[in-house]
């Protein structure tokens, strides 16, 4: 078994937490093909990334709770074994009814890693080193954002799209083993304990009630939402509109992950020094400005790729800036139900970026406007929470 704090235990968490990027993003320059495969929409395509999020919300408020009562070790194990299921039937998917169906499974298996690897690494740093370890754990997981379109390019252009599915399988499976052979149960005993429904439903209640915990989440709410709005309508924009390439997309989907590591990296030096909630601030307003200027980019119909891809890589690093640090921020205070705390933030998180995925898709018009308008309006918000609920006052996280 690996050290809690050893470098290879935080980099086998970094993989566990990287199901979610790979999942999402592995498939991206397949969707405009899936419209032609299925005989159906861009809208009801999407749908397979929206619904993909809806199951990753739903999920995430029952692993959080299961791995508060029996350990993160055996919860994680059975999402991932989920996962792998789900992936083989998304792969064998006959028609765009079956393939949506199987990818809300896959979501359900697939929301362990993230939110049970943000809870472990809470168990074993503590509330402030682990805004550091976060940090540095976005650094190296964003290498499956970066590489996942790349690599899904070329797999469905070569070797159909059905493929990347049968990858993430392995990948998963690879997961589960890594977990069982070399990962040690994080979670004191003195914190596990039978909980009533009652009992959760309280301590969520609890949650919703703390403005620093609130403010945390829906700030790295919104930020993740401007990001799922790319996501959302990256592929159609740039290889529709700006008529770019499968193979190319992945290229310049790299450019935005790189605006996403640099991000991480900057949170990650400048936490010793600076508190977590004026970093926070600091992203939030990257996201603002970012976010503005590609809207008043998209709404002068841009001839030049680059136009969106610049503008979308300074949001990502104000990305990069507020979901590590605001992680950290809102299960600080939470040692005894870091779980469920994780598990409503990422609740609160994939749902919101379901529904924009979901208003992005069906107001796609052929032109960037709506993507644009999305990311600009998640990044105006995102600072207004800010503003409201964590621009005054300093952390008091507990230190243990």
């Amino acid at each position: 078994m690996l050290k809690p704090t050893s470098l290879g235990c935080t980099l086998s968490i970094a993989l566990l937490v990287a199901l979610g990027p790979l999942a999402t993003d592995m498939y991206l320059p397949a969707l405009p093909g899936l419209t032609d495969e299925f005989s159906t929409s861009p809208g009801r395509v999407q749908l397979t990334l929206s619904l993909f999020l809806a199951g990753f919300a739903l999920a995430q408020i029952i692993y959080g709770p299961l791995s508060d009562r029996f350990g993160r070790k055996p919860v994680l194990l059975a999402g991932l074994l989920l996962f792998v299921l789900a992936s083989v039937a998304c792969a064998l998917a006959q028609s765009i009814e079956m393939l949506i169906l199987a990818r809300f499974a896959q979501a359900l298996g697939g929301s362990a890693g993230p939110v049970l690897g943000r809870a472990m690494v809470r168990d074993i740093h503590g509330p402030r080193e682990s805004a550091r370890v976060l940090s540095h754990i976005g650094s190296a997981m964003a290498l499956a954002p970066a590489l996942a379109p790349i690599l899904g390019g070329y797999m469905s252009v070569y070797l159909g799209w059905a493929s990347i599915f049968w990858f993430l399988a392995m990948f998963g499976l690879c997961g589960a083993i890594l977990l069982l052979m070399a990962i040690e149960e994080s979670a004191p005993q003195e914190h596990r304990h039978p909980k009533a429904v009652k009992t959760i439903l309280g301590d969520y209640a609890r949650l919703l009630r703390d403005r620093v915990y609130l403010g945390y989440t829906l700030t790295c709410t919104l930020a993740y939402a401007g990001l799922f709005a790319f996501l959302s309508g990256s592929s159609f924009v740039i290889i529709e509109y700006f008529g770019v390439s499968e193979q190319h997309f992945g290229l310049l989907f790299l450019l935005v992950v790189v605006g996403y590591i640099s991000g991480t990296l900057t949170g990650g030096r400048l936490s010793r020094r600076y508190d977590v909630r004026r970093l926070v601030g600091v992203g939030a307003l990257v996201l603002l400005f970012a976010g503005g200027g590609m809207l008043a980019i998209a709404l002068n119909q841009p001839e030049q790729v680059m136009s969106i891809v610049v503008p979308m890589m300074l949001f990502m690093h104000g990305v990069g800036l507020v979901m590590p640090q605001s992680m950290a921020g809102a299960l600080a205070n939470y040692p005894h139900m870091a779980g469920s705390a994780s598990g409503l933030l990422g609740f609160t998180q994939m749902t919101t970026a379901g529904l924009v995925g979901v208003a992005v898709g069906h107001g796609y018009d052929g032109t960037p406007v709506a993507m644009a308008l999305a990311i600009a309006i998640t990044g105006l918000l995102s600072l207004v929470v800010y503003l409201l609920l964590l621009g005054h006052g300093t952390d008091t996280a507990e230190t243990g």
